[in-house]
């Protein structure tokens, strides 16, 4: 999960994987060039966030709904 904590969206479903005791890896890109060249090269340039990275396939800010059905919870 690449994430930041002022992203009230990334809050949101950091909550919804911690209470469904989901296991990720939580990547801060506030101070991370890396994580955030690679979040912006997978989105077309944008920075979005939370976006995962699920066996292969890229979600960028999917929502919680999608992401329930991403990870069958």
């Amino acid at each position: 999960m690449y994430s930041a904590a002022w992203c009230s969206d990334c809050v949101y479903a950091k909550k919804y994987l911690d209470e469904h005791n989901i296991h990720y890896e939580y990547i801060d890109v506030t101070n991370n060039t890396e994580a955030t060249e690679l979040v912006k090269k997978i989105n077309n340039g944008k920075r979005i966030i939370p976006t995962f990275i699920i066996d292969g396939e890229i979600y960028a800010n999917p929502g919680i709904s999608k992401l329930s059905n991403i990870i069958k919870q």
